[in-house]
């Protein structure tokens, strides 16, 4: 994947930002779920620094699939990247210093928390648990990417700042994913007010793009795009009125990496863009239009009583924080469907 056309042009891009590069040079940076779409972009970005800028950054890639790492990677052939195979609910034992840890073990997809909700609440409480006793044991730093899921419903308010605070419904069983997500901020939080630990939390919205799961994924763009590179009709369950926005991978990492490399320590963001929201119908419209070869059609097939995972009305994510760190999003709605599908259709 790392040596895909559309990963490496949009690695580059990141690379030619105005970003303190500088300050990874040398360090040893753990990512946990390193298999993960954005963790994976974020390990080619510390790969591409060494091979084009001779950083020296040894990153340590926690991994329950390492068939999955050699194939994202082909890390069997570098050197410098460490295997380490485990779940995230275990001790983690590492040797050497541990300058960063970029904590992102955790499944996302609705499938995922519906048939497998005590798992979702291990990687986020255990996991992260874990993830903090080994930063107190190197005095590492933490980003910890959360969910816009933690806000839960908010009522009254235009757009969400990271000081609002929502309603959830803690007997709801699919609050177990932002339920447990709440958890692990407060661990932090607590980690850094008993021992000092120093984090940043980004709470990300609707990322998308190369290594998403297309198949059986459950979020709607990893659908969408999932029918498109298959040739498939889209089949919608409801009149598609539910609003959405989308934050392309190139902008989502290039936050991150302005996050991680910020010198303000302890500190909350959110991580959107928000420029073009568009309502589900439109999206499936969209995608049928930009593939018109492809002869897919839209249809519905409305069930009157869907249990949609989310139960109230999206409110924008206010990103003025994040902006004030010179970033905003740079790639369109149409350009970051188009390398999506176009990375599926080249493997």
């Amino acid at each position: 994947m790392y040596k895909n056309i559309i990963v490496q042009e949009d690695i580059e891009n990141i690379r030619e930002q105005k970003i303190d590069f500088e300050k990874f040079r040398n360090k040893n940076v753990l990512i946990t779920g390193a298999n993960g779409m954005i963790a994976s972009y974020y390990m080619f970005v510390l790969m591409s620094l060494n091979d084009f800028k001779n950083m020296n950054i040894k990153i340590y890639a926690l991994v329950r699939n390492v068939e999955k790492l050699e194939r994202n990677t082909n890390y069997s052939m570098r050197t410098d990247i460490v295997a380490i195979k485990q779940d995230v609910c275990e001790k983690i034992n590492i040797d050497e210093n541990i300058d960063y840890i970029i904590h992102m073990a955790s499944s996302a997809d609705p499938k995922t928390i519906t048939s497998n909700p005590v798992g979702i609440i291990n990687a986020n409480v255990l996991g992260t648990l874990n993830v903090l006793e080994l930063a107190r044991e190197k005095s590492a730093e933490i980003i910890f990417t959360s969910t816009r899921e933690v806000y839960g419903k908010v009522e009254g308010k235009e757009e969400i700042k990271e000081n609002d605070i929502g309603l959830l419904d803690n007997v709801e069983l699919r609050s177990c994913y932002p339920e447990s997500k709440r958890m692990a901020e407060n661990l932090i939080i607590s980690y850094s007010y008993q021992y000092g630990i120093k984090y940043k939390i980004a709470r990300i919205a609707h990322c998308y793009g190369p290594g998403m799961n297309i198949k059986e994924d459950g979020r709607i763009m990893s659908d969408l795009i999932g029918d498109v590179v298959q040739n498939k009709d889209i089949i919608l369950k409801s009149k598609g009125d539910m609003k959405r926005a989308f934050c392309y991978i190139l902008d989502g990492i290039t936050a991150l990496l302005i996050i991680t490399l910020d010198e303000n320590y302890n500190q909350i963001y959110n991580i959107a863009n928000e420029t073009e929201e568009i309502t589900v119908r439109d999206l499936a419209y969209l995608m049928k239009d930009m593939y018109p070869n492809k002869k897919i059609d839209v249809k519905f097939e409305i069930e009157e009583n869907t249990n949609k995972y989310v139960k109230f009305e999206r409110v924008r994510l206010n990103t003025n924080k994040l902006e004030k760190l010179s970033w905003k999003p740079i790639i369109k709605l149409k350009e970051g469907i188009q390398n999506t599908v176009y990375f599926y259709e080249m493997n």
